[in-house]
């Protein structure tokens, strides 16, 4: 699971190809996710009994696979919780509003994104600076139907920045791409293929 160079570059890549990510809650969607366009996959949601088999059969599928590393139930929320997603799970990479789960990610070859929640001028400030600070190979802020503070977001930082949260219609995808996003995360089935 070790982000080198041309791995991350494939990792965005694949990004890129397709900017619409499924973001799955429920093991049951696992296969409308793998079945549709989509070519990124995020769980959201798991435990661990059933992490191991959803990562796989998604990166069978041949998609990229990240797990949000905060909603694993049976697992703690450190250092070892990582190292044991990365050694027997094997995701893409993995997701947390964590900034030392991501820090200990990023610095350990995982592929990282830092999820952060924007409600007001305050968390938009204090999501660059953590960024510029944690340094994740990928930043996503929720929710995504700001483009103004997403357009802002996305000149304040170098990586690549996704947007999820609140996205119902195609028109709020191609806005949030228009904001300078390399993609949009929503757990709309129905906008998978596009």
């Amino acid at each position: 699971m070790a982000a080198g160079m041309n791995h991350m570059s494939d990792i965005l890549e694949k990004i890129r190809q397709n900017p619409v990510i499924a973001a799955v809650r429920k093991e049951h969607d696992i296969d409308a996710a793998i079945a549709s366009a989509a070519l990124t996959v995020f769980i959201l949601n798991g435990d661990i009994f059933n992490i191991k088999y959803m990562v796989r059969k998604v990166t069978e599928s041949g998609k990229n696979v990240f797990v949000h590393a905060d909603f694993l139930e049976g697992l703690g929320r450190d250092n070892k919780a990582i190292d044991y997603i990365a050694a027997e799970v094997r995701p893409t990479g993995i997701i947390s509003t964590r900034s030392s789960i991501v820090k200990y990610a990023r610095d350990t070859g995982i592929f990282s994104i830092q999820r952060f929640f924007l409600v007001d001028s305050l968390s938009c400030e204090t999501a660059v600076k953590t960024a510029h600070s944690v340094n994740p190979d990928v930043v996503e802020v929720m929710p995504a139907v700001m483009p103004g503070v997403i357009r802002k977001i996305c000149s304040e930082l170098p990586m690549p920045v996704i947007a999820g949260g609140l996205i119902e219609t195609k028109d709020d995808i191609i806005e949030v791409l228009r904001s300078g996003c390399i993609a949009a995360s929503t757990g709309k089935k129905e906008l998978w293929d596009m």
